[in-house]
């Protein structure tokens, strides 16, 4: 089922911008999610701009951040159709989902939970409730998919579903009102940005090896979003298309993990380096990184 507007990026029926709008917490928890790294990146944001352009969306914490100072349309995107369709509910079906979620909420509990991740409901709105119920109350919030069947198979949380109150629907409600939303690959959404526009990348951050010549075992990954997995040869085609930008005067800004790998990649770019908390509960034993992990924001460079 097509969830969102066609690869055009048509902007035909985008009503308009309203001219003030504050600050956004993200309505979906989302592994990686950077509301809490929003200090650091903030200052390196335009203070105008044109279009937004986020094509690895999750939970959008920069673009509900920044949303007030886009002054066209905001373009988002992601590789994960269930939480697209998530955004995409939350923007035009708020009535029937909102309605669904209650539903949800009325009969929460473990046994439910368990039934509901190994349902598979084909409508837009229906997969965007049982998205927002199984990332409401999964373990650790995670969304996790199995890379041969694309089944979702994190266990329980062991944490009721609180939903969303009715300002949280409203205030989304017109974050959202100029956004073009889709199920899309990086390579195409970058492909329309123009100087004046904006681009912020949070790509899934690459596996730490722990004898990278030697054996390919992870000490720790976050790129298990979707059952396609985000590679090394992505990361690379990435760091060309930002150079691509950068000839096209798009002002760009990406977070990663702060490897000689990245700055390798990304030398023709700014680099500011700090260190931030990783939360070893959402890591098994064998992927195990330090509580302080070295972490970067890619400053295209003009």
């Amino acid at each position: 089922m097509k969830l969102a507007e066609p690869k055009s990026w048509s902007t035909d029926s985008v009503s308009e911008r309203p001219s003030t709008r504050g600050p956004l917490r993200p309505f979906v928890r989302w592994a990686g999610g950077k509301s809490r790294l929003l200090p650091r990146i903030l200052p390196h944001v335009p203070d105008r701009i044109e279009n937004y352009f986020e094509p690895f969306l999750g939970g959008g914490a920069v673009f509900l951040a920044v949303n007030d100072r886009v002054a066209g349309h905001a373009f988002l995107a992601d590789l994960n159709e269930h939480l697209v369709a998530a955004w995409v509910a939350m923007r035009d079906h708020q009535d029937e989902l909102k309605s669904l979620l209650e539903w949800y909420q009325d009969r929460d509990s473990k046994d439910f939970y368990y039934e509901v991740r190994a349902a598979s409901p084909a409508g837009l709105i229906d997969r965007a409730a049982r998205f927002l119920y199984l990332n409401g109350v999964s373990w650790n919030h995670l969304w996790r998919e199995n890379s041969k069947t694309g089944a979702m198979n994190v266990p329980w949380g062991d944490r009721s579903f609180k939903g969303f109150d009715s300002s949280t629907y409203e205030a989304l409600r017109v974050a959202l009102e100029r956004t073009v939303i889709r199920a899309s690959d990086f390579r195409e959404v970058l492909a329309d940005a123009q100087g004046g526009d904006f681009v912020y990348l949070d790509p899934p951050y690459l596996p730490i090896y722990s004898r990278p010549d030697v054996e390919k075992e992870p000490t720790s990954k976050f790129n298990k979003y979707t059952a396609k997995t985000f590679e090394q040869p992505d990361l690379e085609d990435l760091a060309r298309i930002c150079e691509h930008l950068t000839e096209r005067g798009v002002a760009w800004v990406m977070s990663n993990r702060d490897t000689e790998y990245v700055r390798e990649l990304f030398s023709g770019a700014d680099i500011v380096s700090f260190t931030t908390h990783r939360s070893l509960g959402a890591q098994s034993k064998r992927q195990v990184e330090a509580p302080q992990s070295p972490e970067a924001i890619v400053i295209g460079r003009f």
